[in-house]
């Protein structure tokens, strides 16, 4: 198992978040197999380097001065079976057009950090799921369980961490290769759910001597588990890398800056991205408060909008899905709002995909249309043309704002 070396400032090491209550985190009845993984993992090569994430941190600054703008976008959650590096390819394509456009919109560099090679775990409004009278457990990612509803694939199996892990380091060659045949810069990101999968990844930096989370170079912890006094908290402070925070409609500006405090105490910038995520009808309510909170006490941070999570519906069909009015609306509002009080947007928060399926609802897919090409494991996401157009819209948008 991991040594627990000691932080030298506080005696924090990535085991500390075992002695807090841990949210949405899966129970591994074999546990010899746990300690195997955990093994393994620690002896795996990291999957990106500390440089590179020291890189993405100044600029996640940069996007908060407003001198560069941030797209985090990509997959609700990835999966094995449909992993293809046509499929990377084209979800790479797709962030590269969104990203060029707003830059010749707003004349700002883009900085792209993709939900991808790492978004496996997903966290659930409910830990089982009931179907034709069978109670099994909720569907939680490929890294935790599998998507069919039997006894067999729903229990989560430790094995999977290094499936992923492999996955993993495969899509980061594609994508570093794509990025270097387009002269671009590209980061990863997901969220930061699955600690038995990120603890054993947690390395020392050499250049710095600080930790470093080298699953990804942004990690984020989410609206289910932001809890200041909770497990995912308590590994996030001690890792170097930038955070996110998902800000949500029961977000109070108590919580918040109690979170800022755990989370970055020496009030550093580019360490923390607020990602808001309330949907259209709640975020006028909700905002201003956050954001006059943070500004009253001059917390350095990020403000990206998700304006996906809080906007979620069930067709008649039984699919869940989302409008791209509705997000767009929300988008905007979230641009009023910061551009009211003085602060800065800087960037966007979405799920999507660069293959043509039909989850989200346009003046092009109805709402009967959603099971025509409906594969999302999780999330409705974005299409290709919808995130493009979507880029083209809100990027005009942010010209007059």
């Amino acid at each position: 198992m991991l040594k627990a070396y000691k932080n030298k400032s506080d005696n924090w090491s990535p085991q500390s978040w075992r002695e807090k209550e841990a949210l949405q985190l899966p129970y591994y009845a074999d546990l010899d197999a746990l300690a195997a993984v955990t093994k393994a993992l620690e002896a795996s090569a990291p999957l990106v380097m500390p440089s590179d994430t020291r890189r993405l941190k100044d600029l996640i600054a940069a996007a908060a001065r407003g001198e560069a703008f941030l797209l985090q976008a990509g997959d609700c959650a990835e999966s094995f079976a449909e992993f293809h590096p046509e499929n990377v390819r084209a979800t790479f394509d797709t962030l590269a057009q969104m990203a060029d456009i707003i830059a010749q919109e707003t004349g700002k560099p883009v900085v792209l950090n993709g939900r991808i090679a790492g978004q496996f775990a997903k966290p659930r409004s409910d830990s089982n799921e009931t179907q034709g009278g069978i109670t099994l457990p909720s569907y939680k990612g490929d890294i935790i369980n599998g998507l069919d509803f039997t006894p067999e694939t729903r229990k989560p199996e430790a094995d999977r961490m290094l499936q992923a892990y492999r996955q993993c380091a495969v899509t980061l060659n594609l994508l570093r290769g794509f990025a270097a045949e387009t002269d671009r810069e590209f980061f990863t990101a997901h969220e930061a759910l699955l600690l038995p999968y990120e603890e054993p990844l947690t390395r020392t930096d050499p250049a710095t001597g600080t930790w470093h989370a080298s699953s990804a170079h942004f990690l984020w912890v989410g609206n289910r588990t932001c809890q200041p006094e909770g497990a995912h908290a308590a590994f996030l402070r001690g890792v170097a890398n930038p955070v996110g925070i998902k800000c949500g409609p029961d977000m109070t500006p108590k919580a918040l800056l109690r979170l800022l405090d755990i989370l970055n105490p020496a009030n550093d910038a580019g360490r923390i991205t607020l990602i808001t995520r309330f949907g259209r009808e709640k975020i006028a309510a909700v905002l201003p408060q956050l954001v006059e909170a943070v500004q009253q006490q001059g917390r350095a941070v990020t403000w990206v909008c998700d304006p996906m999570h809080g906007n979620m519906r069930r067709a008649p069909t039984g699919h869940k899905t989302r409008a791209t009015a509705d997000m767009i609306a929300e988008t905007r509002s979230f641009l009023g709002i910061l551009a009211a009080a003085g602060a800065t947007a800087g960037g966007l928060h979405l799920e999507l995909t660069g293959r043509a399926v039909t989850e989200c609802t346009d003046d092009n897919i109805s709402e009967d249309a959603l099971p025509q090409r409906y594969f999302t494991h999780c999330d409705p996401r974005l299409n290709a043309a919808q995130g493009i157009a979507f880029a083209r819209h809100i990027a005009a948008y942010m010209k007059g704002v």
